[in-house]
């Protein structure tokens, strides 16, 4: 590594001869030197100035190497620092590497000792730029999620401000149309709208803008389909059992889609005579994989299969393809029970 210009060091020792020594032989390897005669004075320099590394001598009077350490670590930024020692015992050695010293040099005479001290500081000032240079790219990586998140949350209230919006023009359309047909088409395409709007809703008002929490989504979608289905001359009672599960937006938008049609098409046909209850479970079915079951116990779907138009079953079947599922109807359940089991991912 070559030594950078400006690289300023700090050498702390009591001795005076050492810290000339010292002090002329960096200053020969490109280095900025700058020396203290003690423990106190190091870690007095050391908060008035910057130093890219700071080399503490462990012997000293008053506070020895290993408090003074411990001082420059309490600095608002403290510095890189190498620890220095004329004994070879392991002890001092490890102590000082676990005060937090970024490493470790003997203290021996003549020039090897400078050649080591030399080798030592630019492996940790180079291991220093590298934690520097990572923890830069860290916080612009969160800097950077940051503003997609907040770009995602306003995309998203702006698409469920839009659906909400062409919801509310398929309502009026609806509400002057004398065709009792196109009129309920109509309304079952607002419904459709909503299962989406609603999705987006949850995604700029919650803290996960890529995810939806399945059982709060439901919980609500079933609330607004209950409201609507429900009559005093035909009453449905929605039951709702969902465990906790976040799915991506994409595969949560066809799971809505499919609840609502599944559930608006047990409401208008599953029971002609009255009331009537249906049923909503969403569950895991292993680490990987959901299950989805909508029953009732009505008339049942016959051999031709649900009732309505032929738009709801193939919106179902276009939901299902995208979440790589079928959805199956149990013929051995008395009235309608839809069974629907795709990867959560």
């Amino acid at each position: 590594m070559t030594i950078a210009a400006g690289t300023r060091i700090l050498y702390i020792d009591d001795d005076a001869g050492i810290r000339r020594l010292v002090s002329r032989a960096l200053e020969r390897r490109g280095y900025q030197v700058a020396t203290a005669d003690g423990g106190e004075a190091g870690v007095a320099a050391a908060a008035a100035e910057h130093f890219d590394l700071v080399a503490v001598d462990h012997y000293m009077p008053g506070i020895d190497g290993l408090e003074t350490l411990e001082r420059l670590h309490a600095l608002p930024t403290p510095p890189a620092v190498v620890y220095v020692s004329g004994s070879e015992e392991t002890r001092v050695a490890v102590a000082a590497l676990r005060a937090g010293a970024a490493d470790y040099v003997v203290k021996t005479p003549g020039d090897d000792f400078f050649d080591l001290l030399d080798a030592t500081f630019r492996q940790v000032l180079a291991r220093t730029e590298v934690e520097a240079l990572k923890t830069r790219a860290e916080a612009e990586l969160r800097a950077s999620n940051a503003r997609l998140e907040a770009l995602l949350a306003e995309v998203n209230h702006r698409v469920a401000n839009s659906l909400q919006l062409v919801s509310a023009m398929v309502r009026m359309q609806s509400s002057a149309l004398e065709d009792p047909g196109a009129r309920a088409a109509l309304e079952d395409t607002q419904r459709r709208i909503s299962a989406i709007a609603q999705v987006h809703r949850r995604l700029y008002t919650g803290d996960d803008v890529e995810h939806v929490e399945m059982r709060d989504y439901l919980a609500q979608l079933i609330e607004e389909l209950g409201a609507t289905w429900s009559t005093s001359e035909a009453p449905r009672r929605l039951s709702l059992a969902a465990e906790p599960l976040r799915l991506p937006t994409d595969r949560a938008v066809s799971l809505g889609v499919i609840v609502t049609e599944l559930v608006s098409n047990a409401c208008k046909y599953a029971y002609p005579g009255g009331d009537g209850e249906v049923r909503i479970a969403l569950a895991r079915d292993g680490e990987l994989r959901f299950r989805l079951v909508v029953e009732d116990d009505g008339i049942g779907i016959g051999d031709d299969g649900p009732k309505g138009t032929g738009v709801g079953s193939r919106l179902i079947r276009a939901m299902a393809q995208s979440l790589d599922a079928a959805l199956d109807y149990d013929a051995a359940h008395p009235g309608t029970r839809a069974v629907l089991a795709a990867a959560i991912r």
